[in-house]
């Protein structure tokens, strides 16, 4: 947004950031977070507090600094506000989770560290944060973040001493973050209609186990090689003595990976669906559904434990859920998957829509980042990191509402109409 643009909705940002805000006990505070939301959503290539505060006619630099950096104000109630207010305007049909890695130099960012860095495509240094989103096909607004704290950071007394890290946080691994998140939400009365993850989610048991003991809905991507138990293959109970304990039912055949079997199931058997309109046309592909029952020792363990919690025993049946997979025309073979447990009666076309809904969070990403400037934030400690992160959401939430609203009869921020769906989801 121009500046000119950005002075015709100064009264609604106003409106905007005194209830978002209102947990915030200071007025100048509050007028500072006003600020810095015109900051973030200004026309400019960088939007670090120096460059921002030199844009702005009231930025303060200073002011500014001390407000994101070493001011107290708690950004959790301000999250939970943005995500009361979005939720009912946004009606998702389903809350993702991914995560986003920002790109750093030296090694006093807090949580920065070697590791697999998604916007650079290969291991590098970097920081991470796990994020929820609320999603439709038209609109999608982050609800909450977690910055992902490497192993090394867990110790290292020196370096969380000096970004302010709280004694009480240590290392967890992104799924329980997401999950973490989840339950957070929940504690504001807010619930998904179902949640939707890529493989590095999915393929995880524990993830889905969680879900699933949450009474939580999922679609998640998996890789080709989890492996599977056809739906009507049952576990044989070994001969028993009499003597010691009953043993455990065990299936005889081995599992196979979700690749094999979808392969097996041959073309006959796919239907062809048309998701969305993408930028260059429908999105259209072939998908075919399986009922299938996850393998493995991980899931087995799993199962046999809320079985035994629920029941007081276990008849060695591994749950059922469903297989989505794509095979796309020309393709020798399937090439993506998913595992489900909507209801059996969901339509197929139903169940591809949520599978590729995730195109909506790659662009918040884009907007958050390129245009919102979520990963120009040059201040080093925790408390920066997490107010920084939800005064961009704000941000973020501001221009949704705008472009959500009825009446609005501008165009998109410059941002937004830069940003391209992507054709992968």
């Amino acid at each position: 947004m121009d500046a000119h643009e950005v002075n015709r909705v100064r009264a609604e940002l106003a409106i905007f950031v005194a209830d978002v805000f209102s947990s915030v006990p200071r007025k100048d505070q509050r007028a500072k977070g006003d600020c810095y939301l015109r900051g973030l959503m200004m026309d400019g290539r960088r939007k670090s507090i120096q460059a921002m505060a030199s844009r702005l006619p009231d930025g303060n630099e200073q002011n500014l600094q001390q407000f994101v950096n070493q001011s107290t104000w708690d950004p959790v109630p301000v999250r939970r506000r943005i995500a009361e207010r979005l939720v009912p305007q946004i009606g998702p049909d389903a809350w993702a989770i991914d995560d986003v890695s920002f790109p750093k130099d030296g090694r006093m960012s807090v949580g920065v560290a070697p590791q697999y860095c998604g916007a650079l495509g290969k291991q590098a240094n970097c920081q991470v944060a796990v994020s929820v989103h609320a999603v439709s096909d038209t609109a999608s607004c982050p609800l909450n973040w977690r910055l992902f704290l490497p192993k090394e950071w867990a110790e290292d007394t020196v370096r969380r001493q000096r970004t302010g890290v709280p004694k009480d946080v240590g290392h967890r691994e992104k799924w329980r973050l997401a999950l973490d998140a989840l339950d957070e939400l929940a504690t504001w009365q807010l619930v998904p209609p179902v949640v939707v993850a890529d493989a590095g989610y999915g393929q995880n048991a524990d993830f889905r186990a969680a879900l699933a003991e949450r009474e939580i809905r999922y679609v998640v991507g998996i890789r080709a090689d989890l492996t599977v138990q056809p739906w009507d293959a049952l576990p044989d109970a070994p001969a028993w003595s009499g003597n010691g304990r009953r043993p455990v039912p065990r299936y005889r055949q081995p599992p196979v990976p979700v690749a094999e079997l979808a392969a097996a199931a041959g073309p006959e058997a796919l239907s062809e669906v048309t998701w969305r309109e993408g930028s260059r046309g429908p999105m259209t592909s072939r998908f075919l559904t399986v009922h299938v029952r996850p393998a493995g020792v991980r899931p087995r363990r799993l199962a046999q434990q809320a079985a035994v919690a629920q029941h007081g025993r276990w008849d060695g049946v591994l749950p059922e859920v469903q297989l989505l997979a794509e095979w796309p025309d020309g393709e020798d073979q399937p090439t993506r998957f998913w595992l489900s447990d909507l209801p059996d009666d969901t339509p197929v076309p139903e169940l591809v829509r949520l599978a590729k809904i995730r195109w909506r969070i790659e662009h918040d990403y884009r907007e958050l980042k390129h245009g919102l400037g979520l990963d120009h934030f040059e201040g080093r400690s925790w408390n920066g990191w997490h107010h920084h992160a939800t005064l961009v959401t704000a941000a973020h939430a501001f221009l949704t509402e705008q472009r959500l609203t009825p009446k609005a009869d501008t165009a998109d921020s410059p941002s937004t109409r830069s940003s391209t769906p992507s054709r992968t989801c």
